[in-house]
């Protein structure tokens, strides 16, 4: 679902190479999922092997990194650990979604509606065990550092932020501000489009940065109820929210009325929700077990055979993004070089 806090941030835009020697903490299961939704055939079908193995994680995986280390980003992966129990509504809620989006897709390639089934498609990504293992293995071997979570990684990320760790988290959604991620960035991509809905039109997306202290200062709300907002509005946590509140009702009512328990218009309502037990999954997540962050050289023989020789990439292709990347180091190495002679 993903909590809707747009219309009460201000997101300045952001060019890839201000992160240049920063690192970047990612949602890994938030990046994964789009690249499963996104890189499909013209019929919906995900990007496929000749074994009929899904790879269009690993493809998605491989080029945005490759771009994004080009552009001197330092990238670290946080994986989702345990999901907290309040999350299985949610969870469940998703699986109806891709089980009735799974229905139409198939009646949509079966009446040749190609554009309705890449429409419906998208709805039915499914991230499994093996996937995940996939993905650790190409950023290993990538030289790129990947942390398990305790539980939410969206959490852990915005962790890192605050422990000075990472520069910023990276998610397309905003529960990272709820978590107190110092700086959020979104469409962390170097260009991309976007469908609109119902429509035969596309819009550019171009990368964007949130910063925590100025949405504070911008809606006049401390951390707690910012969460009290999020809680108004609907998290993955109680994703129902409250019935006819919207952000900037939610603001409304938490700016006059200070915290939840004062609102009269969910008096009668607040016994069925554990906002209690939600503001402290936000205000204190679990931490991760952090060490100093450990980032490598890519390894161009392992990413040959791991792409090429296991999942049947294109071996020029990949070459060629490779010697994409050794030639735009090589520059950077020689252009410090210079500075510091």
């Amino acid at each position: 679902m993903g909590l809707d806090l747009k219309p009460l941030v201000t997101a300045a835009p952001l060019k890839l190479a201000e992160l240049s020697n920063k690192v970047v903490a990612i949602d890994a299961f938030n990046t994964i999922y789009q690249f499963l939704a996104t890189i499909r055939g013209p019929t919906g079908e995900p990007l496929m092997n000749s074994r009929g193995e899904i790879t269009s994680h690993l493809s998605g995986l491989f080029y945005r990194n490759v771009n994004l280390l080009m552009e001197g980003i330092k990238p670290v992966y946080v994986f989702d650990g345990k999901m907290h129990a309040l999350k299985t509504v949610e969870v469940g809620r998703r699986q109806e979604v891709k089980e009735q989006a799974m229905e139409m897709y198939e009646n949509a390639v079966q009446e040749g509606r190609m554009e309705d089934a890449l429409k419906y498609s998208k709805r039915t990504s499914v991230l499994t065990d093996s996937m995940v293992q996939e993905s650790k293995t190409m950023l290993s071997i990538l030289g790129i550092p990947h942390i398990q979570a305790p539980s939410d990684g969206e959490a852990a990320a915005a962790y890192l932020t605050k422990t000075g760790a990472a520069y910023a988290a990276a998610s397309q959604d905003y529960d990272s501000i709820l978590f107190g991620a110092r700086r959020l960035v979104r469409n962390l991509a170097i260009s991309g489009k976007r469908k609109v809905p119902n429509r035969n039109a596309y819009i550019d997306v171009e990368p964007e940065i949130i910063e925590y202290e100025k949405v504070l200062t911008e809606t006049g709300l401390t951390h707690e109820q910012i969460v009290d907002v999020g809680i108004l509005i609907g998290t993955d946590f109680n994703p129902d929210g409250f019935p006819g509140i919207g952000p900037k009702t939610a603001l409304k009512l938490v700016k006059e009325n200070g915290r939840l328990e004062n609102i009269a218009r969910i008096k009668d309502m607040l016994s069925q929700v554990p906002y209690q037990e939600i503001r402290e999954i936000f205000l204190n997540p679990e931490k991760p077990e952090v060490g100093e962050l450990q980032f490598g050289d890519v390894n161009r023989e392992k990413v040959l055979d791991f792409l090429c020789v296991q999942k049947n990439f294109s071996a020029d292709r990949v070459s060629a993004a490779l010697d994409r990347l050794e030639k735009a180091m090589a520059s950077k190495s020689q252009s410090l070089e210079k500075w510091f002679g």
